[in-house]
């Protein structure tokens, strides 16, 4: 059968592990899921986790994700982890049963367009109407999804396409006339590029997530270290450059470090690898490094000169061009054309001495977030993986956590996607059971998706789930905070409509998030004391026979620092609340 057929060829192409959930559509492929000795299927409790699980499954393994849903609301509900996957390039393939050929368009029982309604969020999709496509399409949709600049591709199959009998033939032609992405970059602009790396007096290599899906961190490293140019990773390429390098400037951006965001105001060279100056990085955009030139390299065309002009573009991957780059670099020096960055390296020494990363103890001897944060990140294994959700318990956790290798860090960058953490490092889990997985979330995240725990449960995922339980929306409530007068306006988790946001928070309290993960089958264990902190990461550290959730109340009002106000330009950084850097500029720039 189709379905048969669809299953072997999840064989063939590599799947090992398959989050989702049956109904009626797609029903006919679970039937010969369960003869499969190759493929893992994970039932997850909500589609949006089978999704997400599949992102974080892709970005620990570096190979595709695969997620499975039914028609109509099985599919509309991996519409989000599927947005999620597209804004940061992770290589997923979701599959989707649809109403029987006849049926679609006639608004039949769970029906839904979904290829329409995802044809902007994915890299690529397809209907399956006829049984002996369905070898050629899955082998093609893997092959679009990981190569190039990767992304999701949807497979939506006909009911009656599953059902019907056809041959199974592998390997497929696959048949892809227009899809060749350039992968080697042109030699020529590799020279121009090495040429004004050399001619620089304060260059900047700006690395995107891009530099991790291509495998290209060993590669940089060596560019790094050839050159002394400084490096700034941005949020989505934590780990691509060790946090503990001399040469690491920090996480440039809104909540980046003031020494990565002023280097790249300040810069004269910007050598932006796999990269696509988001706005998030940029802030105003045409105030953005007013005298750097750009080298812009990236596997997708697209991107080049989207946002910012580049002087020199490349198209290619971000392995090769840095190894290209390590050769017309060192052509360079032989040639008696070496970088001078000395007077460049005293401004960046002094600014992060001046302005290092910190946070302050709350005076009422309550948890501080960033302490927490810092010291899970401390005590954790070494190798742990990382995945955080969406608000401030993210930038603390880029923050705070030293990152030393690629795929350790897991975040939903482009979207921001609340509730991505636990189904994500349920994913990562279970693509790399040997690691320790940490989640850190936020109370108002945690109450997304937090029904995955139970899939952890009982499917021997045993992953770590720390709570930053402020008791409010705590990145909405922050900009209420900066910018709405403290008006908290439905950012208060913890009591009922009639709280005002002013009574102090004890955390969310309602649900019980102890008593909720005791009931889903996990270990779970309150902090609110600096003097337990310790203690407790250890114990959650130490069980690895279940999920383990801790729940820690931490103070309200801590803030993420430095900030650039949305719509602002980057040199209006502020390090702390008030506290504008003084560059101590006595030059023209």
């Amino acid at each position: 059968t189709g379905a048969q057929s669809l299953i072997r060829s999840l064989e063939e192409v590599g799947a090992d592990t398959v989050f989702g959930i049956p109904g009626g559509a797609i029903l006919p492929a679970y039937d010969p899921l369960m003869d499969s000795t190759r493929v893992r299927h994970v039932l997850v409790r909500h589609e949006q986790g089978a999704g997400h699980a599949a992102t974080g499954y892709a970005q620990a393994t570096g190979r595709v994700g695969v997620c499975m849903a039914t028609s109509g609301p099985g599919a509309t509900n991996l519409v989000t982890p599927i947005a999620d996957a597209h804004m940061d390039s992770v290589p997923l393939v979701a599959i989707t049963g649809q109403v029987a050929s006849k049926a679609i368009g006639t608004d039949a029982f769970q029906e839904a367009d979904i290829v329409g309604i995802t044809m902007p969020i994915t890299k690529h999709n397809f209907l399956v109407t006829k049984a002996e496509d369905i070898p050629r399409i899955i082998a093609q949709a893997f092959h679009i999804a990981s190569t190039g600049r990767p992304g999701p591709v949807l497979v939506d199959i006909a009911k009656d396409a599953l059902q019907a009998k056809t041959t199974f033939s592998w390997p497929p032609t696959m048949d892809l006339p227009g899809y060749r992405p350039v992968t080697k970059p042109h030699a020529k602009q590799i020279r121009e590029a090495a040429k004004l790396i050399t001619a620089a007096k304060r260059p900047v290599l700006y690395v995107g997530g891009g530099v991790i899906k291509a495998g290209a961190t060993a590669e940089l490293k060596v560019l790094a270290e050839l050159t002394g140019a400084p490096v700034t990773t941005t949020l989505m390429a934590l780990g691509a450059f060790p946090d503990s390098h001399p040469l690491h400037v920090g996480m440039p951006g809104m909540h980046g470090a003031v020494t990565a965001v002023t280097a790249l105001q300040k810069a004269d060279l910007i050598v932006a690898l796999g990269a696509r100056f988001d706005d998030r990085v940029t802030g105003k955009l045409d105030s953005f490094a007013p005298y750097a030139r750009i080298v812009h390299a990236d596997i997708d065309p697209a991107e080049i000169g989207k946002n910012r002009a580049a002087d020199v573009p490349i198209v290619g991957d971000a392995r090769e061009v840095i190894a290209d780059l390590v050769q017309a670099v060192q052509k360079e020096h032989a040639e008696g054309h070496q970088g001078d960055y000395s007077a460049w390296w005293k401004d960046l020494s002094r600014w992060r001495e001046t302005y290092p990363l910190g946070y302050d103890q709350p005076e009422d001897g309550s948890l501080s977030p960033q302490q927490v944060i810092e010291r899970i990140g401390q005590l954790a294994p070494e190798g742990t993986v990382f995945a955080a959700g969406v608000g401030q318990h993210q930038m603390w956790a880029a923050h705070f956590v030293q990152y030393e290798k690629p795929a350790t860090w897991l975040n939903s960058g482009g979207a921001g996607t609340m509730g991505y953490a636990v189904p994500a490092a349920m994913g990562a889990k279970a693509g790399v059971p040997d690691k320790a997985v940490w989640a850190i979330d936020g109370d108002g995240c945690f109450q997304m998706t937090n029904q995955e725990l139970t899939t952890c449960a009982l499917n021997n995922i045993p992953i770590k789930v720390a709570i930053i339980n402020n008791g409010a929306l705590g990145m909405v409530r922050q900009w209420q905070t900066l910018f709405y007068n403290q008006r908290y306006s439905n950012t208060v988790l913890h009591s009922g409509p009639e709280a005002d946001g002013k009574q102090p928070s004890a955390g969310t309290r309602v649900p019980d998030f102890v008593k909720l993960s005791e009931a889903m089958g996990c270990y779970a264990i309150r902090c609110e004391r600096p003097e337990d902190l310790d203690k407790v990461i250890e114990e959650a550290n130490s069980i690895n026979d279940r999920p383990v959730v801790v729940d820690f109340i931490v103070h309200e009002d801590a803030m993420v620092w430095p900030m650039v106000a949305a719509g602002t330009s980057n040199d209006e950084i502020m390090a702390a609340r008030d506290v504008r850097p003084d560059f101590g500029d006595n030059e023209d720039d």
